[in-house]
């Protein structure tokens, strides 16, 4: 019987696993699945861009696997359960269960409201197509009535995109970004400038060194008992990981992220990968690789090269784990490239203005190219199982 490779999720991390697996691996001996709950290929690093109100492409992963050999099954995952080896979907149809033979995990991450009472029932977010359109329509809303108040909390990358996005896109909307410190305070002295004139220059308003306590409909309170009025709350305080792995017993880290060897192999069950936001990768410096698309591109080709490697027999190559830059947009025409160093602090130097931001454009073209086109440029040759890999188990379970 064939060996079944399960891919759950399919952003810039699942994807591109499934693309390359698929390219690399010979059909005679392999099966790959990808799950997904939605129809569409998300650009998350655009999604601020489309709250703003920007149109951004979401091609069909039909299209994208088209040819591939890859199946698409869209249907959401509500448990694994890596002792059995199965996967339980809930879809239209009811569902199902789905076996694997080797099972790759790259749900991402969400939005994390860190228990702050009011941002579930309240706040708005950019890390999901669904969120970023209804923030879009309530911008749409504000815009239509001739102004408004829009709150942006959290001072991450996210959050500063956000802010400038909409105040470049929305003028008429009054837009203030709350910093729980210093405003960009992991960059370099001249980056940190160049985004404060950034902010003024957009009609940002920065508040520095405040926490948010509560989110009401209508307003924020903030911990030194300031009281903001607010018309539309963004939270992009943080990312938080899906619950699934910590809950099916896999071996996961506080925050919930799986625990995974230099291969990308769950340090648990060695028939579970994890790729992008829900691995606890340690990269070369030592360090947990962040969050981010560069961290879903190296822990991709790394759990490529190991699945490879331990099916056909190889030897496993080691791709780089690192950490290189920050690339931080401020609108459509200016951006800062703050290159990092080996211990993830930033250099003195760094590239800001419209020359960083036609790299940032450039960088996210190819991701989407990239994705769309999942075995491009691969070796044509596709790779058949080592006899040493071992049968599924008799007992298998199939998609429902």
């Amino acid at each position: 019987m064939k060996h079944r490779i399960v891919v759950l999720g399919a952003g810039y991390a699942g994807a591109y696993v499934a693309g390359n697996l698929a390219r690399r691996l010979s059909p005679a001996d392999t099966e790959i699945t990808v799950v997904n709950a939605g129809p569409d290929f998300v650009q998350r690093l655009r999604l601020h861009q489309l709250a703003a109100g920007q149109r951004i492409e979401a091609p069909k992963l039909a299209d994208v696997f088209a040819g591939t050999g890859i199946r698409l099954r869209l249907a959401r995952v509500t448990t694994v359960d890596p002792e059995r080896r199965t996967v339980a979907l809930a879809d239209a149809d009811g569902g199902g269960e789905l076996g694997y033979d080797t099972l790759v995990y790259a749900l991402g991450s969400h939005v994390a409201d860190h228990d702050v009472p009011g941002v579930a029932e309240h706040a708005l977010d950019v890390t999901g197509r669904p969120s970023a359109l209804r923030l879009r329509d309530r911008l749409d809303g504000l815009a239509g009535r001739g102004g408004g108040n829009v709150l942006v909390v959290g001072d991450g990358l996210t959050g500063i995109e956000t802010a400038t996005e909409i105040a470049e896109s929305r003028p008429g909307l009054s837009v203030t970004l709350i910093a729980r410190g210093e405003l960009g305070a992991p960059l370099s002295a001249g980056a940190r400038g160049h985004l404060r004139r950034a902010c003024d220059r957009l009609g940002v308003t920065v508040l520095e060194h405040t926490t948010v306590e509560a989110v009401e409909a209508t307003r924020v309170l903030c911990a030194d008992g300031t009281v903001l009025a607010s018309d539309a709350t963004v939270w992009a305080a943080g990312f938080a990981v899906h619950p699934i792995a910590a809950t099916s017993g896999l071996e996961v880290t506080e925050n919930g992220r799986i625990v995974v060897d230099r291969t990308m192999r769950s340090v648990s069950h060695p028939d579970v990968y994890a790729v992008g936001d829900s691995a606890h990768a340690i990269g070369d410096n030592g360090r947990p690789l962040p969050m981010s698309c560069a961290s879903a591109g190296y822990t991709g080709r790394q759990a490529v090269e190991a699945i490879m490697g331990r099916l056909t027999g190889r030897e496993i190559t080691n791709v780089k784990l690192e950490y290189v830059a920050n690339h931080i947009s401020l609108g459509r025409r200016d951006a800062i490239l703050q290159l990092v160093d080996g211990e993830g602090l930033a250099k003195p130097k760094y590239l800001g203005g419209r020359q960083a931001a036609r790299v940032k454009a450039g960088i996210l073209a190819l991701s989407l190219w990239a994705t769309s086109h999942p075995t491009f440029g691969l070796p044509r040759r596709r790779r058949r199982l080592s006899a040493a890999v071992p049968d599924a188990p008799a007992a298998r379970r199939v998609a429902a």
